[in-house]
């Protein structure tokens, strides 16, 4: 059986087997090729893959969710397919996960965002003493961007694109353009004070307030985000 759990469950899970004496404990095995998946809306499919690192198998499910971390799998409607859903995979070995795009309708002038998971379950060890032994699973959540043919501009363009106004609360940015723009963290210009943002999105033709200290019209702000290769673009705006 496969268990969904939000990381604040899963870290509380922990910290409670860590209080109770526990010799052996699972990590993650399993590594995922790359941060983010680009699903261009032209292509008939686009593949992920992953690799078990570990020293043992497991298994993995795998699906796609709207943005609901605690939606259960079989309860999840997505204009996606993707195969296989349910497998096996043996240490030092990889599994290609398939995604195709099942034509629904879904916004023709900018990104969709979706989340795609990845559970695994490591096998039990024989003979292992369950008084003494934890066996976790593990999720990953990244991040599936569909983007519709013929939008206007780069998407790795975006960030440098934002612009920024003063707010009753701190600082206003705009995103003027047709793709998700992913902050990292942002910043006085040469200030060591920075706002955590990590996770963060600014939608297509959309706006984000954040709380930053200090900030004002005419002042210079950094900020990074993550572009469409999961590198950490650095760049630098003049408040207005």
């Amino acid at each position: 059986m496969f268990f969904s759990y939000s990381a604040k469950s899963s870290s509380l899970f922990l910290l409670g087997a860590l209080l109770c004496s526990v010799s052996t404990l699972s990590v993650a095995s399993i590594v995922i090729s790359g941060t983010r998946v680009i699903y261009p809306a032209a292509q008939k499919e686009v593949t992920v893959k992953l690799s078990n690192k570990g020293s043992g198998p497991v298994l993995i499910q795998s699906w796609i969710d709207n943005g609901d971390i605690d939606a259960r799998p079989e309860t999840i409607k997505t204009p996606f397919i993707l195969t296989p859903p349910i497998n096996r995979l043996d240490p030092d070995k990889s599994q290609t996960l398939r995604l195709s795009y099942n034509g629904a309708t879904l916004p023709a002038n900018k990104e969709s965002v979706f989340w795609l998971n990845v559970l695994e379950i490591p096998a039990k060890k024989s003979g292992a003493d369950d008084k003494n032994l934890l066996n976790m699973a593990f999720r990953s959540r990244i991040k599936l961007f569909f983007r519709p043919g013929g939008l206007q501009g780069n998407a790795n363009d975006a960030a440098s694109a934002l612009t920024w106004n003063t707010t009753a609360q701190g600082l206003r940015a705009t995103n003027a353009t047709p793709y998700y723009v992913s902050l990292v963290q942002i910043g006085l210009a040469g200030n060591s004070q920075k706002a955590g943002v990590e996770g963060e999105m600014i939608a297509p033709m959309s706006s984000l307030e954040f709380k930053l200290p200090g900030a004002g019209s005419k002042n210079k702000i950094s900020y990074s985000a993550v572009n469409d290769y999961g590198a950490i673009t650095t760049h630098e705006a003049t408040v207005k």
